[in-house]
């Protein structure tokens, strides 16, 4: 009897940790941005249908850092490289229509939002916008993009709460369909994760 109530104590335990192991491991979610809306936030909402794993976990678009020497490959940014997220980086929603677009005016301050499901020690955050005249008929490659970022936080190795929220002005001499991409740098891992939002100027 005592070396049942050991053995289920040690199952018990190993189950346990194994649970833990997973819970803050790889296998946990982290973060994405809410606005302006990301792709991955309008499929894990419903506007947008069929888009796969990533409705189950918008949070999880995590690729390599170093963005833009390094990072994911150009046609890949939008899913962060990882090809079961492959979604997020068509020019079009699973349904064949045009991702809907958040309206916003060049020029004015705006706020920002990331929601996180693991608060990793964070660099910075970066958010980069299209070029005007770019080409939308592509998945979105480094060439069009502005590639100094508009606006850069830094955050000194801290860990976010779980709703981040920062504002900065929106760049001027932009009209019409663009693609913000955000990009939240982690300090203690060589990756980062990745949001494209789709705006109206």
């Amino acid at each position: 009897m005592r070396t049942r109530t050991k053995l289920s104590a040690v199952v018990l335990g190993v189950v346990t940790a194994g649970a833990f192991a997973l819970s803050t491991g790889a296998a946990s979610g982290h973060g994405y941005t809410d606005l302006p809306i990301s792709r991955q936030k309008l499929c894990a909402n419903g506007t947008v249908t069929g888009c796969g794993d990533i409705q189950y976990e918008p949070q999880s678009v995590e690729g390599p850092k170093g963005f833009p020497a390094a990072g994911p490959a150009d046609g890949q940014l939008c899913n962060g490289g990882l090809s079961r997220f492959a979604q997020l980086s068509s020019p079009v929603t699973p349904s064949g229509g045009a991702w809907p677009t958040t309206r916003v005016t060049g020029g004015q301050s705006y706020t920002f939002r990331w929601q996180f499901t693991a608060m990793h020690a964070t660099t910075d955050f970066k958010y980069y916008v299209t070029r005007q005249g770019w080409n939308q008929n592509h998945p979105l490659s480094r060439s069009d993009l502005t590639l100094t970022p508009f606006l850069t936080v830094p955050y000194n190795g801290q860990r976010p709460p779980q709703t981040l929220s920062h504002s900065g002005t929106l760049p001027t001499g932009l009209s019409g369909h663009h693609v913000i991409l955000a990009v939240w740098t982690i300090a203690d891992t060589g990756n980062a994760f990745y949001a494209c939002s789709d705006v109206t100027f």
